[in-house]
């Protein structure tokens, strides 16, 4: 949120703070899920760079169309692992991985 936007919000009474405050979440916590957010990016980008549907994406990694859709949101049945191994399998990089979740 912008700063100018903050204090107009804080100015008209209404108490501003981050979901990880509302959700009581450690840094840990947080860390992890905006790690899992990023891959969730970067597989959704990687993909249509390559113009490959979810369901082309879907048999390479042997798994199904709304599975990838969940992968895609950020879904959290979606395990670390699997995004990975899907960022991977259309043919990214160690480097490219490392430029999703930088």
């Amino acid at each position: 949120m912008k700063a100018a936007k903050k204090r107009k919000l804080e100015a008209s009474g209404w108490k501003v703070s981050s979901v990880a405050d509302v959700l009581s979440l450690s840094e840990e916590e947080e860390a992890y899920i905006e790690l899992k957010l990023s891959l969730a990016e970067g597989l959704k980008e990687l993909r249509t760079k390559e113009k490959i549907t979810q369901a082309e994406l879907a048999k390479k990694i042997h798994s199904s169309q709304p599975r990838v859709a969940k992968m895609e949101a950020g879904d959290a049945s979606v395990s670390v692992d699997l995004l990975i191994k899907s960022i991977f399998a259309l043919g990214a990089t160690r480097k490219d991985l490392a430029k999703f979740i930088s």
